[in-house]
């Protein structure tokens, strides 16, 4: 047996290779789909299924193109009933791949459909979990995202029902490769691991220990993360069908003049600058979005962008197609194509200022200027800088009118990712003093600890 995990840091999801015999199970594709098929040429193999842990809600899965591409068979769990053909296995249900079987555990609660898929080896043991939104690294998966008719506390009692019926029942020695990591907004105390084993999570994941089911579905159900628009699309997308990807460059990937920019401004188009915040500062057209490539790029967009929004896309030349990829990925497929040239624009520009917190006086602080924490809860829990206050970044779009519009804005993050983010979206919104801190708190920290408040 062959594994191999394939993580997209993008959006701190993974999906998984499987070989046996040179067959191949894929579970849980993603929408660009080269890199599998890549890996079975590349090991002479033939990929035989695509296994769906669950109607995913955070990306656009790629069983569809995969299918198409490959003549693989789309497997999902019980209770699934996607509107394309696909096979719906039982619980429990075996699946032959080579010397291998794979068993399909249907786990409810994460979504009613969700199940794990247990690859049993050559000797006939359990071997590793591919838990999907099941379980993940220290975490489960929240139980408020695609509830239909049930309530999450239904969800959550069907969740802690699963773990103790299917999962703990597991050997210790059994590993468990999850289909997320942290940073996914899928559970909310994810750690940075990518794998595990069950004996592991037995022992640090609250989830799996002596735990009653009340408290299980009070622990689950609380203090989730808000829940980005586009999730509930992205789920129907993968119930219902999508377009292919090719179709989708086709479509997006199309260079605009400085004209053409100026027409899908004037009807509506938000223009996504994916250039770094040091690049994007110094000049741009004037009410974009600043949310580098090099971050978790589709999160942000997903969470802080409508996925109606028409979008004219800045890049840095050559990773056009990237971005139209990892947008396509989250299902923002109403892209109106990329600036040709930025040296072109002949429209207006502007640019954001960076400060270093040595030329603050602190004294001036809510007064003559505002310091904006843009990171989240959790973070600012453990220590802030001075005089600050708090508005999370997801949460910006809906309490920027708290902001004094006639204040200089200073806005900080971590490291300057997100505060540029930030500042962009408060600028195109008429806050026309807007300041970013260079290095976010952590340069802070290192510079000037006496301006640092612990909590």
């Amino acid at each position: 047996m062959y594994i191999e995990q394939i993580y997209t840091n993008c959006l701190a999801q993974a999906s998984y290779y499987i070989e046996s015999e040179g067959l191949v199970a894929i579970v849980d594709p993603m929408r660009d789909i080269d890199i599998y098929m890549d890996i079975a040429k590349k090991r002479n193999a033939k990929i035989k299924y695509i296994l769906n842990s669950h109607f995913h809600a955070d990306f656009v899965s790629g069983h569809l193109d995969l299918a198409s591409k490959t003549d693989a068979i789309i497997v999902f769990g019980p209770n699934a009933a996607p509107k394309y053909s696909a096979f719906i296995a039982k619980d429990d249900e075996l699946i032959q791949l080579g010397k291998i079987k794979i068993q399909v555990l249907h786990t409810p609660g994460h979504t009613i459909e969700s199940s794990c898929f247990l690859a049993i080896d050559e000797q006939d043991l359990p071997y590793a979990l591919f838990s999907g939104d099941t379980l993940f690294i220290g975490d489960v998966g929240r139980p408020d995202l695609m509830s239909g008719n049930l309530s999450k506390e239904t969800l959550g009692a069907m969740l802690f029902d699963s773990l103790e019926n299917k999962i703990k029942k597991l050997s210790d020695s059994v590993i468990v490769y999850p289909g997320h990591g942290a940073g996914s907004a899928c559970g909310k105390n994810l750690g940075k691991e990518t794998m595990s084993t069950i004996g592991e999570q037995k022992k640090f994941n609250y989830a799996l220990g002596n735990i009653s089911k009340d408290e299980f579905v009070r622990i689950v159900t609380s203090d989730q993360p808000p829940v980005p628009a586009y999730f509930f699309k992205d789920a129907q997308i993968n119930i219902n069908g999508y377009q292919n990807l090719d179709s989708v460059y086709e479509k997006c990937l199309k260079a605009l003049s400085s004209g053409d920019i100026e027409n899908e401004l004037a009807n509506g188009a938000m223009v996504l600058d994916t250039r770094s915040s040091d690049e994007f500062s110094s000049c741009f057209i004037a009410g974009a979005v600043n949310i580098g490539l090099d971050g978790q790029f589709a999160i942000w967009v997903g969470t802080l962008i409508s996925i109606e929004q028409p979008l004219v896309i800045v890049a840095d030349k050559g990773r056009e197609k990237e971005v139209i990829t990892r947008l396509a990925r989250i299902g923002f497929e109403n892209v109106k194509g990329y600036v040709a040239d930025m040296g072109a624009w002949k429209g207006k520009t502007d640019t954001i200022s960076s400060v270093g917190f040595e030329s603050l006086d602190l004294k001036l602080a809510n007064s003559v200027f505002t310091i904006l924490d843009v990171r989240r809860s959790t973070e600012v829990e453990t220590a802030k800088i001075k005089e600050s206050v708090h508005i999370s970044l997801h949460e910006l779009n809906q309490k920027m009118i708290e902001l004094d519009k006639n204040k200089t804005i200073v806005v900080y993050c971590i490291s300057g990712y997100r505060s540029m983010i930030a500042c962009s979206m408060l600028r195109r919104n008429g806050f026309e003093k807007v300041l970013n801190v260079t290095g976010g708190i952590n340069l802070v920290k290192e510079k000037h600890p006496e301006l640092i408040e612990a909590q």
